[in-house]
């Protein structure tokens, strides 16, 4: 008897596994099931990718100093010609214009002067590099008394059509661009500065509008700067990854060319990285990334068990089994 009543004791916790066991197969079929009552992924339209809902005056500053290989200029045409596809050209949408510096100035086109992608790009492709040094302060210059012009296509102010400027350099500028940038700024262009290789941190942020955070960009060689369209185009169109499509069950977090899931107050982020489950706070059970309820409820239970026996005074749990054996040995 003695052998039986502290076998039951003892068996106790092997029980519980076989039974925990059970519970695990059964809560993996009930993820299962959750999981397929999932709504489908929302994916990305494509017509979307455009930028239809602000307007722009959009003017693109670029460097050809002899600092700049021909093969990265060719990269710098073709992030031109990426940057204008995801933008919805026209005379009543958004209109492009560039200008090409070095030791001098050169307006390749003007607002005014292509209203539709194939010619634009057309133009952009024939742009040669100027070479010689790097005059970045007079190439803004340039750009604010002669490209964002209403005689060169801008919009008038009343209208309220944003008025940006992109510079994109590789190095040092060889004059001011301090007190040029700012006065820019005041005539209500929105500056970004992308700067690449070795350019000048501290003159990027010179040229740059505020927040420098979001309008101060840096690539490690021109290879990669086709990289940035992605940006520019959430940047200057208000395009948000978020809202073109996630599969985040609670919260998207955009992340600038991608986003990321959170999970509300209460819940933590599955293994999956998309949908959440809400948090265990009593005792020390923890929150079960399948979303297994069933599992958890037995959790609960077998933990009030246990705590129960630990709690029992061994003394009293002893003395009980001898009277139950002194009760038997009489029988």
């Amino acid at each position: 008897m003695k052998c039986w009543l502290w076998g039951l004791v003892c068996g106790t916790p092997l029980m519980l596994g076989d039974v925990l066991a059970t519970y695990r197969l059964n809560a993996q079929s009930f993820a299962q099931s959750r999981n397929n009552g999932q709504p489908p992924t929302r994916t990305l339209n494509p017509e979307k990718s455009q930028c239809t809902r602000r307007l722009l005056d959009l003017v693109f500053i670029i460097d050809s100093s002899r600092s700049i290989r021909i093969s990265d200029f060719e990269k710098v045409k073709t992030f031109l010609a990426l940057m204008v596809d995801t933008l919805a050209v026209g005379s009543d949408a958004t209109r492009v214009a560039v200008v090409n510096y070095a030791s001098t100035v050169k307006i390749e086109f003007l607002l005014k002067d292509h209203f539709n992608k194939p010619d634009m790009k057309k133009a952009i492709s024939r742009i040669e590099p100027l070479a010689a040094g790097t005059m970045t302060g007079m190439a803004i210059k340039t750009a604010v008394n002669e490209a964002f012009t209403e005689e060169s296509g801008a919009r008038p102010h009343s209208r309220n059509i944003a008025k940006v400027a992109i510079i994109v350099t590789d190095g040092r500028p060889q004059d001011h661009v301090e007190q040029i940038s700012a006065a820019a700024r005041a005539d209500g262009i929105e500056i970004y500065a992308v700067g690449v290789d070795r350019a000048d941190m501290a003159s990027l942020k010179q040229m740059a509008s505020l927040p420098l955070e979001d309008h101060v960009f840096y690539v490690e060689t021109y290879g990669v700067i086709e990289k940035l369209t992605s940006k520019f185009r959430e940047t200057l169109c208000g395009l948000d990854p978020c809202a073109t499509g996630n599969d985040c069950e609670h919260i998207c977090v955009n992340n600038i060319d991608s986003y990321y899931c959170k999970c509300r107050t209460g819940y933590i982020l599955n293994a999956d990285r998309k949908t959440c489950s809400q948090k265990q706070v009593r005792g020390e059970v923890v929150v079960d990334p399948c979303k297994c309820e069933a599992r958890l409820a037995f959790q609960k239970q077998t933990q009030v068990v246990l705590q129960q026996l630990t709690t029992t005074p061994l003394a009293d749990f002893a003395r009980r089994i001898w009277r139950l054996e002194e009760a038997l040995g009489r029988a």
